[in-house]
């Protein structure tokens, strides 16, 4: 992989590239992550796919851009890094918050994508008691206590049976919190406020979807996703049975496997890092 700074339009971008592969697939990270989070991930893709990482706008070591990043401005952003790597089409796939990017990407340069994978996320708006925890989050930021962030956001992202066994990942995501800046996560806190609902917009498009959800997501509960799934007929959807929020992390090779299967149309089994 092959790291660097580009311009993404007006904003500075950190990627990751493996530069190689006739299909693109571009992995957004979530709420609280960055290009980190897909280290062990990258390695079972590379071999059938050029993989592309990023660091969104406000996370990561990419630029922070006024007090709202919108998920239009992640899209644009995306979609000019993309186009200043030379890649004219890609499957974009999006865990959590960087699931919401994904859809304004599909809705805003829809002629991009050769599909669209949500990662334990959903095209849903917040609900009115999710945006008011995100205010309150920004008022724990606002008021310099980051850190409480960082003991809890982490370790719920995985199901309860697997958090002694990711504890080394709990870890790695505890320190990105403690990198990323105030004003990135207030910024990307109002956008994901901010953002509206997609449904509408994935039922009506032409373009392939799959959703991968983990049967013990403490974010999006399995009647929730279940719900969904319902509601998108023309989406695939696979289940991580053992994964909580992480799957890519919790189960790396089963997540691998659904993802190559849709982006290749055939089932591969993933490459195994080396």
């Amino acid at each position: 992989m092959t790291e660097k700074f580009i311009m993404a339009g007006p904003t500075a971008l950190h990627v990751c590239d493996s530069e190689q592969g006739d299909r693109c697939v571009v992995l957004l990270h979530g709420y609280l992550e960055s290009l980190l989070v897909w280290e062990e991930f990258v390695p079972l893709l590379y071999k059938h796919l050029r993989v592309v990482t990023l660091d969104l706008p406000g996370h990561g070591i990419s630029e922070v851009k006024g007090e709202t990043h919108s998920m239009e401005f992640l899209a644009d952003t995306v979609a000019d890094g993309l186009r200043a790597l030379g890649i004219e089409r890609c499957t974009i796939v999006g865990h959590s918050m960087g699931g919401y990017a994904a859809l304004a990407l599909l809705e805003r340069h829809p002629e991009m994508l050769d599909g669209i994978v949500l990662l334990s996320s959903t095209p849903n708006a917040d609900t009115p008691e999710k945006a008011e925890n995100r205010r309150r989050e920004i008022a724990l930021v606002r008021a310099g206590k980051k850190d409480a962030l960082a003991r809890v956001a982490p370790e719920a992202g995985f199901a309860p049976q697997n958090r002694r066994r990711m504890k080394d990942a709990i870890e790695d995501l505890t320190e990105q919190v403690a990198i990323t800046e105030e004003e990135g996560i207030i910024a990307l806190l109002n956008g994901m406020i901010a953002r509206k609902d997609r449904n509408d917009l994935l039922r009506n498009s032409p373009v392939p979807q799959l959703f991968i959800f983990g049967r013990h997501d403490g974010y999006i509960p399995a009647e929730t996703a279940e719900a969904l799934a319902a509601a998108h007929p023309q989406a695939q959807a696979a289940w991580l049975e053992n994964a909580g929020h992480m799957g890519f992390l919790e189960e790396p090779e089963a997540t691998a496997q659904a993802l190559l299967q849709f982006v290749l149309g055939t089932r591969t089994e993933p490459q195994q890092p080396e």
